[in-house]
């Protein structure tokens, strides 16, 4: 907005749109600027003349110069308002010196303050994780070495029978006679038999030498896709896909039933995607289907982790039967204590086939007969033993119970519609005799009783209380008795 060099002075006009000499239209921001702008050119020219005045005389020059030259620039240059003013007016400006501070000592450190954090500590039952996550842990080692196990339990499937051999471990963790074999395999399935077959695995894991007393399955999360067979491709839960599906299932529980393995099908849970969980319960009723034509256990634990309404609830009662959080965030997987639960449904039939395996008579964690030490003696015949009468140590002995006495089973017969008897009969209502009496109020009182709780009257009215109908005021009705 430069004047050219010509001569312009700002007159306050009423029109806005007031041509400058320039040909310019003002508006009023424009105006307030070219005000400003008049006014600190006429600074700058009185400044510029009294400079000029002051260069002119030959003992004030050589002050200035001598002040500049022994060491007064700085203080000059800190306290000159000429200098300040042209700074702030054609830019620039102060320019300060960075402070460097001196470099901290290494004794002195600044220390962060965060809460400390125990990291060898157990996951805490409100803020338990997924274990699917996790890497595969060690086996815990038996609590007592000098024991060795005799009863091995080997839990297959996907990343649920992880969770549950997890929570096995944690159930038989001081029963050192009971291992659990830890076999199942994280996003596996019956389907995807690209990525892991499982009636193959199956078929190795008998056939290898490892002692299996007992196979616990759970498995089925990451089963509802599509089965690719041959070259056709069959949609998740159709017709098709359910033969070749329940097929699948026959295969692996072909398997130990070859081998005279018990296998237990431990079924899946309600899932917090409802579409997902409808189909979680199918596969439910295809493993059942399939135990029961063997006659096999099937655990069902769809409505221990269900609420009442038959949903999918991520808090429930433990084993101990406090509400806590069962379930992952990811609405599959179980927490540690969800993992603990499943394990307690399955511990009975473990417990079962243990029993049966394991005489009650023999001692946990001794060795079988066969391999007994000492050299081997003939058979002696069996002797029939009776069971032993199992007495509470002392509880006294208890006597006959006293015979009471027998009820007609007919009472006698009341007519309602007779006389009232005579005498102290309690179901004849009697008027009482009043005896005489010489006290007049005594008499009256007894009169009053009577008409009200006996005959049902009305007290009489008394002036001006709330029973007072008497017309005019004043009048008192009278409810003497008849």
């Amino acid at each position: 907005m430069g004047l050219r060099g010509k001569r312009w002075r700002m007159e306050l006009m009423p029109d806005r749109t007031a041509p400058r000499q320039d040909g310019i239209f003002l508006g009023g921001a424009d105006r307030k600027r070219a005000s400003i702008s008049d006014m600190n050119r006429a600074i700058l020219k009185n400044m510029i003349a009294r400079l000029g005045r002051l260069l002119r005389a030959p003992a004030a020059l050589a002050a200035i110069v001598t002040l500049l030259m022994f060491g007064g620039g700085d203080v000059a240059r800190a306290q000159d308002p000429v200098a300040d003013f042209f700074q702030g007016l054609f830019g620039g400006g102060r320019q300060y010196r960075p402070q460097h501070r001196p470099p901290p000592q290494e004794g002195q450190r600044m220390r962060r303050l965060v809460p400390h954090r125990d990291y060898g500590a157990p996951p805490a039952y409100w803020h338990g994780q997924s274990r699917s996550a996790k890497k595969t842990k060690p086996q815990k080692p038996a609590t007592d070495p000098a024991v060795a196990p005799s009863f091995f339990v080997a839990v297959i499937g996907d990343s649920l029978g992880q969770m549950l051999a997890d929570g096995l471990d944690e159930a038989y963790a001081d029963r050192p006679e009971i291992r659990i074999l830890h076999k199942a395999k994280e996003s596996s399935g019956l389907v995807r038999d690209d990525f892991y077959d499982w009636p193959k695995a199956a078929r190795e894991l008998a056939a290898q030498g490892e002692k299996i007393d007992l196979a616990v399955i759970m498995i089925g999360s990451n089963d509802r896709q599509a089965i690719h067979d041959a070259t056709e491709t069959f949609e998740s839960l159709s017709p098709r896909w359910r033969e070749l599906y329940a097929a699948r299932v026959e295969a692996i529980r072909a398997v130990f039933r070859e081998k005279k393995i018990p296998l237990v099908w431990v079924g899946l849970p309600v899932m917090k995607s409802e579409n997902f969980s409808a189909g979680m319960a199918q596969l439910n009723e295809i493993y059942r289907q399939a135990a029961a034509r063997d006659g096999a256990p099937f655990i069902d634990v769809w409505e221990a982790f269900a609420d009442e309404k038959n949903q999918y609830q991520a808090f429930g009662p433990d084993i101990n039967g406090r509400i806590v959080k069962l379930r992952s965030g990811d609405g599959v997987h179980f927490t540690d204590v969800g993992a603990r639960k499943v394990a307690h449904f399955v511990e009975g039939e473990i417990k079962r086939v243990f029993e049966t395996s394991h005489p009650a008579g023999a001692e946990a964690g001794a060795p079988p007969p066969a391999e007994a030490a000492g050299p081997p003696q003939e058979a002696s015949p069996p002797v029939a033993v009776a069971p032993p009468k199992i007495v509470a140590p002392g509880e006294p002995a208890l006597g006959a119970a006293p015979a009471l006495p027998e009820r007609p089973a007919i009472g006698p017969v009341q007519p309602l519609t007779a006389a009232v008897a005579a005498g102290d009969s309690e179901l004849a209502r009697r008027r009482k005799t009043t005896p005489a009496s010489s006290d007049p109020h005594a008499a009256a009182a007894r009169a009053l009783v009577e008409h009200i709780f006996v005959e049902g009257g009305d007290p009489p009215s008394r002036p001006g209380r709330a029973d007072d109908f008497s017309w005019p005021k004043g009048e008192t009705k009278s409810a003497a008795p008849q």
